[in-house]
Order: C-alpha cells, then structure tokens, then sequence
C-alpha cells in the first residue's frame, strides 16, 4: 500500500513539496519543489538546479537557472528528470535508478542506489551512468533482489530512451 499522496493531502501546487534524496542511509540532498500532479502512483514536481553553482558532467553542465522537472513513480525504481535551461531549451532527461518513491504529507523521498543514465534532448547521447560505483557498493551483496531490480531499472531506462518518445515532456 502506498503512502498518502501530496494531492491527498491538499498541498497540490504548493511551492513547498520537499524533495529528499537518500544514499546509503544518509540524506544527499532536500529541496523545495512545486508539486504539479499526482495520481497516486506518479508524482510530478518542478524544481530549480538545486546544486551550489554549475556542474559540468561532460556530456551536460547543470547550472544556475536551470530547471528540473522530474516524475517519480511509487511502483518503479527510476526517477526521470527533465532538465531545462533557464531560456526554456529542453537539454535532456537525467534518470536515477532509486527505490520506489514514497511520500509522507508533503515530502517525497527516494533512495538513490547509485546507477544513473543521461539521455540529451535530440536523443544522439544516451549513457550509462555510475555502473563501477554500483559494483563497488554494498548493495549487490547486502541486497541482492534490490540490486537486480537496480540493474533492470537501468536497462529498461535504456529502452525506454532509445524508444524515442518514451520520456516524459512535461515542459515548463
């Protein structure tokens, strides 16, 4: 069963949802965020680059006045994040491979479990990410079936980023 939904609890479109993001136990990252839909098993928020100033991955720079935004799903291992650029430009999805998102009241928290994949918005670019930190990690041992699930999470991103218009694009 899952938690109450946010809409449930009459915060839809509140700028204060707050987004929670968890690794290896430990809170990585809480930010604010507005709540644009949720229908029990996806939740859509909208959110500033919540990062301190720019980071350059390589293949994407995250920087101030970009904007996130993201869908989690209660009954999938994957959050999808549109990212766009201050002026509107769609720059691509970033995905992480998570647990299932829960929420409590107005707060959503996922678990990231490290494997991650990039996916640029004309779709020429689609990586995988952070598979030798995943190796590395103790979740393959500790929790085998949450790592297969990671594992098929990744893959299944994959598929959906090679479908071609499989993500979703909520837009600003």
């Amino acid at each position: 069963m899952s938690a109450p939904s946010v809409e449930a609890s009459g915060a839809v479109g509140a700028p204060d949802v707050e987004v929670v993001l968890r690794k290896a136990g430990r809170t990585k990252i809480r930010y604010p965020a507005r709540l644009l839909a949720d229908d029990g098993t996806r939740v859509t928020v909208r959110a500033p680059w919540a990062g301190a100033g720019v980071r350059d991955f390589g293949f994407v720079r995250f920087e101030p006045g970009d904007v996130f935004v993201e869908h989690f799903w209660r009954d999938r291992w994957y959050a999808v994040k549109e990212v766009y650029a201050a002026g509107g430009t769609l720059k691509g999805w970033y995905c992480d491979v998570t647990r299932p998102a829960t929420v409590e009241s107005t707060v959503l928290t996922i678990e990231d479990l490290d494997l991650d994949l990039w996916c640029s918005a004309d779709r020429t670019t689609i990586l995988r990410l952070d598979e030798d930190e995943f190796t590395e990690s103790t979740l393959p041992t500790a929790d085998p079936a949450a790592a297969a699930a990671a594992l098929q999470a990744l893959d299944d991103l994959e598929a959906l980023a090679k479908a071609g218009d499989s993500f979703p694009r909520t837009g600003l």
